[in-house]
């Protein structure tokens, strides 16, 4: 996986530290469950990965989780853009979880529990010693 780590630009690594500082509520309600390895792993956000920037990125249970607005889901071009990245994504070995913003805010709890799972399913597959040591509230 060490490939898709490469060194960036100036210019990409300026727009992850603007993405960083620039959370929307949303984000920072997700980012407050899955931070201080609160589910047993580390997650990090805002994470340049090939030519994407992965909203959260746990590198232990190989998990991606993108939270993402109206445009991807009503326009070709969103829809189209995040299956390529799927894609991608897939192929580098790793598994994404996509969340519609509305989703995350009418079920918090049950948004939580699939990245919980999805999780301790990775760590089981990759043979990992760690795994989590909760799950969800």
């Amino acid at each position: 996986m060490n490939k898709y780590f490469l060194k960036y630009p100036e210019s990409t690594l300026l727009k992850v530290r603007k993405l960083r500082g620039n959370m929307t509520e949303v984000e920072r309600k997700l980012w407050s469950l899955l931070r201080h390895n609160q589910l047993g792993v580390h997650f990090r956000r805002q994470v340049p990965f090939g030519s994407y920037i992965l909203d959260f990125f746990c590198f232990q249970a190989k998990l991606v989780i993108e939270l993402d607005g109206s445009q991807h889901y009503f326009t070709t071009e969103g829809l189209d853009s995040d299956s390529k990245m799927d894609i991608y994504l897939q192929n580098a070995g790793l598994s994404i979880l996509r969340f519609n913003n509305k989703e995350f805010l009418r079920n918090p709890a049950g948004v939580l529990q699939v990245i919980y799972d999805t999780i301790h399913k990775n760590l089981l597959i990759n043979n990992s010693n760690m795994t989590p040591p909760y799950p969800p509230l």
